[in-house]
């Protein structure tokens, strides 16, 4: 069976932009550029067109690597779902419990995750402890700095789509 991966509208646009940008732009830039370094003769110390032929090797692997994800992808509308309990797309307010601050992250997949921009991954440590809670349920996290105590104070849709 094929693993579905969750992913919101705007993420889902993100990747296909950049899926058409690598495709109609990169991918002919890289072309032109090793028929350039080519010209240039000997390509055995040509670092110019290993150089490129790397770049190449890099645009080829995140093509294919979009494809895949988009081809698998569950997209969710995060301004439709549900919010009487944490699930992909939802905003959670927590209160840290050791130090009474309050954080909110909403919940997106591996791609749109960005802590910085206040997203974290449903796939992450934190957000695995998060997936399924409640307003007032307690949420402990094992995350690689150590474990973290929260409780939910509140679960919302999110503001983009």
């Amino acid at each position: 069976m094929i693993e579905r991966v969750p992913m919101s509208t705007q993420g889902y646009q993100k990747l296909r932009d950049e899926l058409r940008r690598l495709e109609k732009v990169d991918r002919i830039d890289v072309v032109k550029a090793i028929e350039v370094a080519r010209a240039h003769g000997d390509l055995k110390e040509n670092a110019e067109y290993h150089a490129a032929k790397e770049r190449q090797g890099h645009i080829e692997g995140r093509i294919r690597e979009l494809k895949d994800k988009l081809g698998r992808a569950e997209v969710i509308n995060c301004m439709e779902v549900p919010t009487q309990r944490a699930v992909f797309g939802t905003v959670v307010t927590l209160l840290d419990l050791e130090t009474d601050d309050q954080v909110c992250y909403q919940l997106l997949g591996t791609e749109e995750a960005d802590v910085k921009k206040g997203s974290i991954s449903v796939f992450s440590p934190l957000g695995r402890s998060i997936l399924g809670k409640e307003v007032g349920d307690d949420v402990i996290a094992k995350t690689p700095g150590g474990t973290r105590e929260f409780e939910v104070v509140e679960i919302t849709a999110s503001l983009f789509p």
